[in-house]
């Protein structure tokens, strides 16, 4: 007893397994993780490493090079870059694509720790980050106060963070932009210097005092005691009572020489909410979480955490990624009820019975290919949902094609049972021939290398376990309910399907009759018409991904070099202004100093730099029509702002790429690389449909040379050394210590020179240093300060000084023209020797990912040919049904030039895919046109007969996949709207012009053969 047969006698155990299996496929629907855009592993490693005080060729020389040279010689290293500026170096390890991130994370740590000790003193820090799309923040929060300490709002902002961090889902919980509270210790150097004490002894007296050391135990009358000695400070007013020197009868605290008292260290990031003052705090989501039932569970600790707090602190939902997450996913249900709805109507003119049986396929199977793309991991997000609205006109496939041949049982005189039996076991081979076409040419799709791959892979999963699904049902309980359901008639079917019948043989059996008295010529015309198609693809253009679409978008302000924080802080204020006067902004979060904490998956927060601002903008909702046109009017508006650079950035699709456009130019010598940025950046210019064109070298930062006298310090008894110690304490501060609260919390004592919120240039006139005879002297009397011109960053690419100039496309015009047109100016542009040009950003990540669809491209070619030369056992009918590929290309590509749209990655996509789908209807044809030669019909009277009986499955089957995707391709979508014109199109030209072409390739490589069989036959 086969599989079918089994079915459909032993219904019950088929029953009870196909509604068990329905119900783990609701259950996994209701557990299933829900996103807007796919996760997927990030092989990249971020080093920061903070050095207040050293210029950017100090970082680059003491701490990037250094690492840089040690990280290179870990295994499967793809590229390192750095980043050097004033105190910082970042430095980016980006590994091979599927190594393993958690263990490189761990790699790196090991071999920077290794080199610790040869890496310069005095570095404040040093951190380690794996980026991860998960690191998007789920909820960003604003703590908001226009009056409350920092000290009050850092407590409660803590509080509220530990509070979040044990919600279930939860991985972090960030707080930016708060002024970091700390005791401050401001040192009076004029009464320092009368007491001939140098500020470094504060710092050391204080720094002793605070030792929290535990004593010991002592025991006594058979008790244990725990022997308190002091340490920790409690309160300021021990600090103040710390002393720092005694003799001559006389008592020097710390407080004789010191102010001592709560203030802020110098605020290097500044944030705003709507225009008042505030921090942000920002919740993150562990990777296997559901973003909407964690949102849930943040919004109900979020109302238990307002409720305690005070009146003059405000705590805001300034972003909410759920929000986004259910208006896409609605979106996509819509389209999904749309397709459904329309499949639905495509068979009917099956007749009611027989399209009911049809019909049941639809649930069973996307409940079944939910529950297998659950197991294997994946989450529903606007990529797999996708491929679930695609499989929607394919799952029915196989179902309308065995529904079909059991009705024509049933019509010949077999009982219920044998038709459904016999009908289905007759077409079973040809079955799955079919869907395994299909599945081999969506199985390759799953290997798509680099970002790009891993960013579509639930789309071609989601068709697969989908497809893999009906065809199980079709084989089991379409042929149960068949036995079930459908009764033996006659008759040539329903109303609709008579008119679609007589149709099929007054037009299309005319036009096949005259096609096959002239093969040749209808072939070579077919030819030439592809051949003229494949014209359109330069004139279509390339690209990667498409704008995400997203109701939010970041506005980067950036002020000239040298900036303070505050002037940024000021340009910030004033672009925020502008973008609050839009009706469809709903909040904007101002941040000077940095980048906004990050809320899209492959957009990265710029690190600390004062010149630097981010303003973070959502919109009440995305309009197709009106949000872009926002977008370009507020970019005209902002372009014209004075007093800084500001750029509009709206979110993209796909793996992280800095820039549409990005011209690297590498070389020794800064001096020249600066000469060359100049010119690269002024031939950009020239290029119409490039805007926000940004040379990080276009100017230099002026920095102060503190000019330090080492001869003349040495003469005055100042030992090596204690000058940039003296000047370090004084102006950044030295932490000493820190202070314990009465509710475990801890602050840092910090000692400086008095300041309000930074450190003027008059500070310098009053340190004091120390000298080896135990007096002080002025700084300026061995020091001359003077302006120097530095270069503001330097960056490094693959162990290479490199200056990368970065580029944005006006809307409408397609990155791959811009990169042409910006590849023949550099070949303008002579070069030194030992100097290069390199094309980044969009350009060498369609490289990368494109690189790897021509080994996809000839899996899924030979995976279908091997299952074609299986199912027909010959070469010759294996060539006919493949002949139908380019006869798809065909309507794709003109599909693509009548909507706009340009060869996208999910387009091409769409094209490997195509050939699967349209193969899967060809054949029905051949196939057929073979058994009808084998039962002894003649050649030309066998394809003319199978050409029009196959015409109403194949074009039932193309129908309903067309209807499917519909709603895909109508809804606007700039992601999946390219993938699904692609194939509409191309099943709209491959069931028309394949009715033709293919009939006349069968004549053309099946004549030769007849007409030596019928040569042969003996003589009657």
């Amino acid at each position: 007893m086969n599989l079918t047969a089994f079915a459909v006698r032993r219904w019950q155990v088929t029953l009870v397994a196909f509604v068990l299996l329905a119900l783990l496929g609701v259950s996994a629907f209701l557990a299933i993780p829900r996103s807007v855009d796919p996760h997927f592993p990030i092989p990249t490693v971020v080093v920061t490493v903070i050095l207040p005080g050293a210029d950017a060729a100090d970082m680059e020389e003491t701490i990037a090079k250094p690492l840089e040279d040690v990280l290179q010689g870990l295994d499967k290293i793809d590229e390192i870059r750095s980043t050097s500026t004033d105190g910082t170096a970042v430095i980016s390890v980006n590994f091979e694509h599927g190594t393993d991130a958690e263990q490189s994370l761990d790699r790196v740590v090991r071999e920077v720790q290794s080199v610790r000790d040869r890496l310069p003193q005095g570095i404040q820090r040093i951190a380690f980050r794996r980026p991860r799309t998960t690191e998007a923040g789920v909820l960003q929060l604003a703590l908001v106060s226009d009056t409350a300490s920092w000290r009050r709002m850092a407590k409660f902002a803590e509080d509220m963070r530990d509070r979040l961090n044990v919600v279930r889902g939860v991985r972090s919980t960030s707080i930016d932009g708060a002024a970091s509270p700390e005791v401050r210790v401001a040192i009076d150097a004029g009464r320092l210097a009368e007491a001939r004490i140098p500020a470094s002894a504060v710092a050391t007296a204080i720094q002793q005092g605070g030792v929290d050391l535990p004593a010991g135990t002592l025991n006594a009358a058979g008790r244990r005691y725990n022997l308190d000695a002091g340490g920790a400070y409690r309160d300021v007013e021990a600090i103040r009572a710390v002393p720092v020197r005694a003799g001559d009868g006389r008592l020097v605290r710390v407080g004789d020489i010191a102010t001592v008292d709560w203030s802020e260290a110098e605020q290097t990031h500044i944030a705003r909410f709507n225009g008042h003052r505030a921090l942000f705090v920002t919740v993150r989501q562990k990777d296997e979480a559901d973003a909407g039932t964690l949102r849930n569970d943040l919004v109900a600790a979020i109302g238990r955490v307002r409720t305690q707090l005070p009146p003059d602190l405000k705590l805001e939902i300034g972003f909410d990624q759920s929000n986004d997450i259910q208006r896409k996913l609605a979106q996509l249900a819509r389209d999904f009820a749309i397709a459904l709805a329309l499949v639905l109507v495509t068979i009917l003119p099956l007749g009611f019975r027989p399209s009911l049986i049809v019909a049941i396929s639809i649930p069973l199977s996307l409940a079944m290919g939910v529950l297998l793309l659950a197991l294997l991991g994946y989450s529903l997000n606007q990529i797999s949902i996708s491929g679930f609205i695609i499989s929607l006109g394919l799952l029915v496939d196989d179902s309308i094609v065995v529904t079909e041949n059991i009705e024509r049982h049933l019509r010949d005189g077999d009982t219920p049972t044998d038709a459904a039996i016999n009908g289905t076991n007759e077409i079973t081979a040809a079955v799955m021939g079919a869907t395994g076409v299909l599945l081999f040419a969506f199985l390759p799709l799953t290997f798509l290398p680099e970002g790009a791959g891993d960013f579509v892979r639930g789309l071609p999963m989601a068709v697969l376990v989908t497809v893999a699904s009906s065809l199980l049902v079709s084989l089991t309980i379409i042929p149960f309910v068949a036995s079930k359901l459908l009764r033996p008639h006659a008759g040539a079917g329903n109303a609709l399907l008579r008119w679609i019948m007589a149709g099929i043989h007054r037009i299309y059996a005319p036009i096949l009759h005259r096609a096959l008295d002239r093969p040749r010529t209808w072939f070579w015309a077919a030819m030439a018409v592809c051949v003229g198609a494949f014209a359109l693809v330069p004139v279509l253009g390339f690209s990667l991904f498409p704008a995400a679409e997203t109701p939010y978008f970041i506005v980067r302000v950036e002020t000239p070099e040298g900036s303070t924080i505050t002037a940024t802080d000021r340009a910030v204020a004033q672009v925020a202004a502008i973008l609050r006067r839009e009706r469809v902004v709903a909040n904007v979060m101002e941040n000077a100093g940095r980048g906004n904490p990050q809320i899209f998956y492959n957009i990265f927060p710029r690190e600390e730099r004062a010149r630097y601002g981010d303003i973070f903008v959502t919109m009440q909702d995305w309009d197709v029509r009106e949000s872009p046109k926002l977008l370009k009017r507020l970019r005209t508006t902002l372009a014209a702002y004075p007093d800084a650079r500001v750029t509009l950035v709206n979110f993209e699709n796909g793996p992280p790429v800095e820039a549409p456009v990005a011209v690297r130019i590498s070389g020794p010598d800064l001096a020249v690389l600066k000469t060359l940025s100049d010119r690269v950046g002024a031939a950009l210019t020239q290029i119409r449909g490039l805007r926000d064109i940004d040379n990080p070298f276009a100017f230099d930062r002026v920095d102060m040379d503190l000019g330090l006298d080492a001869a003349k310090a040495s003469l005055l008894g100042v030992a090596p050394g204690e000058a940039r110690r003296a000047v370090r304490l004084a102006i950044s501060g030295e932490q000493a210590s820190r202070l314990r609260d009465n509710e475990g919390d801890t602050w840092p004592v910090t000692v400086r020179l008095p300041m309000a919120t930074n450190q003027p240039v008059s500070a310098l006139s009053s340190i004091y240093v120390p000298t080896l005879a135990g007096g002080s002297i002025p700084l300026l009397e061995i020091a001359s300060p003077k302006l120097k011109s530095v270069p503001p960053l330097i960056t490094r690419y693959k162990l290479q000084r490199t200056v990368t100039i970065t580029a944005y496309n006006q809307p409408g015009v397609l990155t791959s023209n811009l990169n042409t047109a910006v590849t023949q100016r550099l070949a303008k542009i002579d070069l030194p020797a030992g100097y290069s040009f390199g094309i980044g950003g969009e350009a060498e990540a369609a490289r990368r990912n494109f690189s790897g669809l021509g080994p996809i491209i000839l899996l899924a070619t030979f995976g279908i040919f091997g299952v074609l030369v299986l199912e027909f056992g010959r070469f010759r009918e294996t060539m006919v049904v493949a002949g139908v590929i380019p006869l798809g290309t065909v309507g794709g590509l003109v599909a693509m030039l009548l909507t706009g749209n340009s060869l996208s990655f999910l387009a091409i996509i769409g094209f490997v895919a195509l050939i699967g789908i349209e193969i899967k209807n060809s054949i029905l044809l051949v196939d057929f046109t073979t058994q009808l030669r084998a039962r002894g019909m003649p050649l030309r009277e066998a394809i003319e007969k199978a050409g029009e009986i196959r015409f109403l499955p194949v074009l039932l089957t193309s129908v309903t996949a067309i209807g499917g995707l519909l709603p895909l391709a109508l809804g606007g979508s700039s992601l999946y709207s390219p993938l699904a014109w692609v194939i509409i199109g191309g099943l709209i030209s491959s069931t028309f012009l394949s009715r033709i072409v293919t009939p006349v390739m069968y004549l053309l490589a099946i004549r030769g053969e007849e007409a030596k069989r019928l040569a042969a036959a003996p003589i009657a």
